[in-house]
């Protein structure tokens, strides 16, 4: 065991560490420099036989561990999506840490459940979705969306196929710029990849529903069972928004399980004036959004939301005797509303972020991205050779350098060098997407500590690199 004042003296020295890194983030590349291999080359392949002095471990992580660390807390990033943390989550996480709770089930800790409860009625209220909705903690999105897919399952089998297995084909419906994870939690779920029916979007990449409805009466037609829809809020690619209200209603017509998948955009919601893409969220049967995209908590929390609470017990309960006690009939036992026994006590982080920064606080930063993002549009809008390839919904922008006379797949080469060179400077990350056979580049804005200057600083990057690329071409 390690001594009492050792674990103080080096928990002292980490939080300081923590503390400066946080001050000083931008000094590190926001992408990490090494080549692969690089870090696993670096650390021993066989483990000590004694233990080693909490010092040389230090030493180590700062010298062999951190180069090789992405820095998503960098104010410049703009790749893939935000993972938003704070100084107070971190400070909650460690408390979560420290108290080392294990929150299957009430009577492992009552303050984890009910903390819970209050903090999802919290979300649920501040997002605008009626308290119809009861809210539990994931992990991510992907579990979430999982428990959904699951729940449709058994809904739409008269929970036959948790006792026997499938005896019918169930289909999915989703869009072809849903998330990855959508696949993945069909094959998961034991639906086939097969039947996932990918609708095609319209020009803004939103689902169309006029050909959801006709893929439905063609399975029915041919004897499939529609299980379940998944909607997107703020598509991964583009921040694409399907038509949920119209989507609710065809599934409301067909008996079919609407979920909403808003892991990012969700946030959004908290701000009143950005919430009309939720217009229909109301009519779904379940939603997820995550706290640890772009709510200053940080990773992992997902928030995700259910009209029956009972249909989900009902698909995950299993009551071992070594888990029933007296307070069963009195509390929410969360082992029963998801995929998970072992649960962390997240909703700890999130309790502390709420009343440190208030819904004022929240709404505030999201103002200020939109804002940013706003800016950076105007920006390249004034640039003749750069195009913007999607609607700009929130906070994402899509474009790319153009060339006159340019094939597509020269401009996908001179983008992805655009890219490469922006990213090997270290001061701003970038990535990419492919939207109607265009390589596209992404600028997600998202950070709490991202201001005017660092999207500037992106935006005369990506004009000197794009000057450089053009004149070679010349």
């Amino acid at each position: 065991m390690i001594p009492q004042d050792e674990f103080r003296k080096y928990g002292h020295e980490i939080v300081d560490w923590i503390a400066d890194y946080l001050s000083e983030v931008e000094k590190y590349p926001v992408k990490s420099q090494v080549k692969p291999g690089e870090i696993k080359s670096s650390v021993s392949p066989e483990p000590p036989i004694n233990g080693e002095p909490m010092e040389t471990i230090m030493s180590d992580f700062r010298e062999k561990i951190v180069p090789g660390i992405t820095h998503w807390q960098h104010p410049s990033w703009f790749a893939y999506f935000s993972s938003n943390s704070s100084p107070v989550s971190i400070l909650a996480e460690m408390l979560t840490a420290g108290l080392g709770v294990q929150g299957m089930i009430w009577d492992t800790s009552p303050s984890a459940t009910e903390l819970e409860e209050v903090v999802m009625n919290w979300l649920r209220d501040m997002i605008g979705l009626p308290d119809s909705f009861t809210g539990v903690i994931q992990d991510t999105a992907s579990t979430a969306t999982l428990c959904a897919m699951i729940s449709a399952r058994e809904k739409s089998s008269s929970f036959i196929t948790n006792q026997k297995g499938f005896d019918r084909t169930y289909r999915v419906y989703t869009s072809t710029q849903t998330h990855s994870s959508i696949e993945k939690d069909v094959k998961i779920a034991g639906f086939g990849k097969e039947n996932l029916i990918y609708i095609e979007t319209d020009e803004n990449y939103a689902l169309k529903p006029e050909l959801l409805e006709p893929a439905i009466i063609k399975d029915i037609n041919h004897g499939h069972v529609p299980c379940c829809v998944v909607g997107t809020l703020g598509s991964t690619s583009s921040m694409a928004m399907d038509p949920i209200d119209k989507i609710a209603d065809i599934c409301s017509k067909y008996g079919i399980w609407f979920h909403i998948d808003a892991a990012f955009a969700g946030t959004a919601a908290i701000v009143p004036e950005f919430r009309s893409f939720m217009k229909g969220a109301e009519k779904a049967d379940s939603f997820v959004f995550n706290p640890h995209k772009w709510m200053l908590t940080n990773f992992d929390c997902s928030a995700y939301f259910i009209k029956d609470s009972l249909q989900l017990q009902r698909s995950f309960a299993i009551m071992p005797e070594y888990l029933k006690t007296t307070a069963d009939s009195q509390v929410n036992n969360y082992r029963d509303w998801g995929i998970q026994l072992g649960r962390r006590f997240r909703s700890l982080k999130l309790w502390f972020v709420i009343r440190r920064y208030g819904v004022d606080g929240i709404r505030e930063m999201i103002r200020k991205h939109v804002n940013l993002t706003a800016k950076f549009v105007s920006w390249i809008e004034n640039d003749p050779n750069i195009e913007i390839t999607a609607p700009v919904n929130l906070t994402l922008v899509c474009f790319r350098l153009t060339k006159r006379g340019a094939t597509e797949e020269e401009l996908a080469v001179l983008n992805k060098s655009l890219m490469e060179m922006i990213n090997a400077t270290g001061q701003v990350y970038l990535t990419h997407t492919v939207l109607s056979g265009k390589f596209t580049l992404r600028l997600a804005i998202g950070r709490h500590n991202t201001e005017e200057r660092h999207v500037r600083l992106a935006y005369d990057l990506i004009r000197q690199y794009s000057d450089e690329l053009l004149n070679q071409q010349q």
